[in-house]
């Protein structure tokens, strides 16, 4: 390396560690708390690629991109998505500044979602009106015998 590539490389690696330590950052029990989830959940998106926080030895230290992520995918798991969807999604977020790529696939995944809980519904609902039909015949039955 050149004086001033060396010099420059160097620099940007003292500016990022000056960035990182002013940048607040997380421990996984506040996380956690935070989140009304188990540490246990938070290792588990870890493993699954999802959540990459820095480490100082043994000691997680995760960032306001880590725990923007864990708020992501805990809104996709709530809302029925996949570890996968929620893992694909990101990655678009990653890759896509613009986020166009990142919009559709999220409307496709919503959209179908929608449709499978509007089928869960009208099921239900005719579930629901043969218990009280049902139920109904039940109660004329034992008023009958009363």
């Amino acid at each position: 390396m050149t004086g001033k590539v060396q010099e420059s490389v160097v620099r940007t690696a003292a500016a990022e560690t000056v960035r990182s330590a002013k940048e607040p950052h997380y421990a996984i029990s506040a996380l956690a708390k935070e989140f009304g989830i188990t540490p246990r959940a938070i290792r588990f998106y870890e493993s699954r690629g999802l959540l990459s926080p820095e480490r100082i030895g043994t000691t997680r230290r995760y960032s306001k991109r880590d725990r923007a992520r864990l708020m992501l995918i805990l809104r996709g798991r709530n809302l029925g998505f996949t570890i996968e969807d929620v893992g694909e999604y990101l990655a678009l977020y990653d890759a896509d500044p613009g986020q166009l790529a990142q919009t559709r696939l999220l409307l496709g995944k919503v959209t179908n979602a929608i449709a499978g809980l509007e089928t869960k519904q009208r099921d239900i609902e005719r579930s629901l009106a043969d218990l009280r039909d049902i139920r109904d015949r039940c109660e004329g039955h034992l008023r009958k015998r009363d």
